[in-house]
């Protein structure tokens, strides 16, 4: 059995601390809604209840709202990237990607062919895993041309990780002729 050693990390992205802070202050102000909601029904008051429950479900909704719309926006953030060599990748170099959740898990997708990332214009991504993918053909790279599957065959182009390293999803491509593929996700993966 071969030790492989453990590649460091080569990105640090650097608003990564901002990004915990805002999810934990995010988090910490909805929480804070929710269990401050029902004192506005107890307290003492001249407003009509109609009012108070108004003034409870725009308490709620505007921190549930803002709590949904920082993790839509930092979903896709990557905190930590690092290389994966051909010799713990199957003789292809690929990229492994340290994502956090609303919650601050770690999800760690791993893409074992490079090729199948695209530019995106999603907000904090750079890249994303493409739908569709095309191969050169053979007589322009050869080599990247081998990587193509038969025709109907279907292969696993990446893996998202929870932080016990289940495995929570999976892109496939199904590979059609001439080197062409369609790509889908099966499961829950950081794309």
């Amino acid at each position: 059995m071969h030790a492989i050693a453990v590649v460091p990390v080569s990105y640090h992205g650097p608003l990564t601390q901002t990004f915990r802070r805002l999810k934990i202050f995010s988090l910490s102000s909805l929480a804070l809604s929710c269990v401050m909601a029902p004192f506005i029904f107890v307290v003492e008051s001249s407003l009509p209840m109609s009012a108070r429950i108004a003034l409870a479900a725009t308490a709620l909704t505007t921190s549930g709202v803002s709590t949904a719309l920082v993790g839509w926006s930092g979903a896709p953030y990557v905190v930590d990237l690092r290389r994966l060599t051909p010799a713990e990748n199957g003789g292809i170099e690929g990229i492994e990607m340290t994502t956090l959740t609303l919650t601050l898990r770690k999800l760690t997708t791993r893409v074992y062919d490079a090729d199948f990332l695209i530019d995106t214009k999603r907000p904090f991504a750079k890249w994303e895993l493409a739908h569709r993918v095309q191969l050169p053909s053979p007589s322009e790279e050869p080599a990247t041309a081998a990587k193509a599957g038969a025709p109907g065959e279907v292969e696993t182009v990446a893996e998202t990780l929870d932080a016990n390293n289940g495995v929570i999803g999976r892109w496939v491509v199904k590979w059609e002729e001439g080197g062409a593929g369609s790509c889908k996700a099966v499961g829950k993966v950081v794309r």
